[in-house]
């Protein structure tokens, strides 16, 4: 791992060590490695909603509720499978 410098005010790090506590992180770094996991996969989800959004636009026939669904569905597994393997390694 490469270390990584941030700044907090010191009531926004009461704050999160409040919030360790209660959610059992033993380390400051672990909780905030976690966080941005989180968003990372998040902001990944959004991307891959607005492609999936283009491509159901994009069509010229009519798309069901149905078929957007299974498309969703489809792209959530991907983007699951994808992160299950890079948080292995």
């Amino acid at each position: 791992m490469e270390p990584v410098t941030i700044k907090f005010e010191s009531d926004f790090i009461k704050f999160i060590e409040s919030i360790m506590k209660r959610h059992h992180y033993a380390t400051i770094s672990e909780f905030i490695r976690e966080a941005v996991r989180e968003k990372v996969k998040e902001l990944e989800k959004e991307e891959m909603l607005k492609a999936v959004e283009k491509m159901a636009g994009s069509s010229k026939r009519k798309t069901t509720d149905e078929q957007l669904h299974e498309i969703r569905d489809k792209a959530f597994e991907q983007l699951e499978k994808k992160f299950k393997s890079k948080s292995t390694h």
